[in-house]
């Protein structure tokens, strides 16, 4: 598989191009990504093959200097179309919203209005999933809110190479650590925006029925929406995504924040909510868990890229459950939820 962009000499013989772009294209491009993987081979000459692989991926991306077919903005709008699902369910509209990824003018305008000295590679800032009332009350996540819970103020992870980085420059003034004005993995605690005043948030013993959720169910809608993606300089990946299914009687939302510090740990913030018809109110948890990636040396390594797999070797490290409680309403019937 070839893909062609245009890359843009930044002085004499050199070569560069924006690699959260080519990341993004090699996406839409069927090439599956393996987060944190990607081998760069560096800067070649102009006119010259310079090649990026995907360890896994069947297809190896080459781009050529001097002898372009198509841009990579070309490509893109090829690629990808802007999408919007809505799904009525009973008094409740789930809305699903993906666009573009941001273009880098306005990340470093946002970037500069939140205090951070940079976002992550891939930003969704037009993507959302939205549960609304009808009464206009609801929840909804996306992007934007998520990294506003971001430590814009510490560095929280050190990268694995910090040490050896550290003794190299023993006698440097700036030799006693990495400089990272801020969080530079993007851990957020993110757990949804409230839409209107009327939802009150409680602390709850009450637990979702996650065996209640096993049960075979027709899925009459489900979506996935990415907020964001960033490779941590080749380090390992940080990202944060929602999903949503809705079933007969119900829905079921995760919010799953995975962060993959390559010889570090893996950090993975989980918010579950789960909304049963004719009840007045959801139940929200949020969990943390997380360990040193020297705590997992009896889990083989291909694990370490599957959230989903890699979850269960995790500690907890912490569990908050609540109630959103919603203002007091006529109980909908089975049928009535089951209307599109």
């Amino acid at each position: 598989m070839h893909v062609t962009v245009t890359i843009t000499p930044v002085r004499k013989g050199v070569l560069s191009f924006d690699r959260r772009r080519v990341t993004y294209c090699c996406r839409l491009s069927g090439v599956p990504p393996q987060p944190g993987r990607r081998q760069w081979c560096g800067q070649r000459q102009t006119g010259t093959k310079a090649k990026f692989a995907t360890p896994g991926s069947d297809g190896i991306c080459h781009f050529y200097g001097r002898l372009m077919l198509a841009s990579l903005s070309t490509m893109m709008s090829h690629g990808f179309k802007s999408s919007k699902q809505d799904f009525i369910f009973g008094p409740w509209k789930v809305t699903a919203a993906k666009n573009h990824i941001m273009k880098s003018k306005d990340i470093e305008r946002l970037a500069e209005e939140m205090n951070m000295p940079s976002l992550p590679e891939m930003l969704f800032g037009d993507n959302i999933l939205r549960i609304q009332h009808m009464d206009g009350y609801g929840i909804e996540f996306n992007a934007i809110d998520a990294l506003k819970r971001v430590n814009n103020m510490e560095d929280a992870v050190k990268v694995a190479c910090a040490q050896e980085w550290q003794e190299s420059r023993a006698d440097s003034e700036h030799s006693k650590e990495v400089v990272r004005p801020y969080d530079w993995t993007y851990t957020t605690d993110y757990r949804g925006t409230l839409i209107g005043e009327v939802v009150q948030v409680t602390e709850t013993a009450e637990r979702i029925d996650m065996e209640k959720l096993k049960a075979r169910e027709q899925i009459m809608f489900f979506d996935d929406v990415l907020l964001f993606e960033d490779e941590l300089h080749d380090h390992g990946v940080s990202m944060i995504s929602v999903k949503i299914r809705v079933m007969p009687t119900s829905f079921f939302l995760l919010l799953r924040f995975f962060l993959r510090v390559d010889g570090v740990l893996i950090r993975i913030n989980d918010t579950r909510l789960y909304y049963e018809a004719g009840k007045n109110y959801m139940l929200r948890e949020f969990s943390t868990r997380e360990k040193k990636i020297a705590e997992l040396k009896n889990v083989p390594a291909a694990l370490y890229t599957d959230p989903n797999e890699i979850a269960q070797h995790l500690t907890l490290k912490l569990m908050v459950c609540e109630k959103l409680e919603l203002p007091m309403t006529e109980p909908q019937t089975a049928a009535d939820n089951c209307l599109q």
